[in-house]
């Protein structure tokens, strides 16, 4: 019997990192300037280029989207529930999602997190 060697050939490389972060400093999170440059520098700690920040305040949350080269950044806080939801996504394997992602954590100061990564590939079978 012949055996059939398949290979993959990947074609896409995407990692998207998202999460939930609870138990937030507060004060953190209703902190425009803050959160502009905590994406500004976790887009540097992950290896990205950084294009373009945009930023609402809603209410007493924050909305901050950073459009990088390999995709984007994004946090939404909810200062009143000490809540705030992050999302990571880059294309390419030079890149660290996972890295910028923890760094956010870690300045919101989250004392417990929901994080979940996804591989966003495609690979062809030859």
């Amino acid at each position: 019997m012949d055996s059939v060697t398949v290979q993959r050939k990947l074609l896409v490389y995407g990692k998207h990192v998202v999460g939930d972060l609870y138990e937030c400093n507060k004060d953190k999170l209703t902190d425009l300037i803050f959160l502009i440059n905590t994406v500004r520098e976790a887009a540097k700690i992950g290896n990205m280029i950084l294009l373009e920040i945009k930023s609402w305040k809603i209410g007493l949350g924050v909305s901050i989207i950073g459009i990088v080269l390999e995709s984007h950044i994004s946090i939404h806080t909810w200062p009143e529930y000490s809540f705030a939801t992050v999302d990571v996504y880059t294309c390419g394997k030079y890149s660290d999602p996972e890295k910028a992602f923890d760094y956010i954590v870690e300045k919101l100061e989250a004392k417990r997190i929901n994080k979940r990564v996804f591989l966003r590939n495609y690979e062809v079978l030859f």
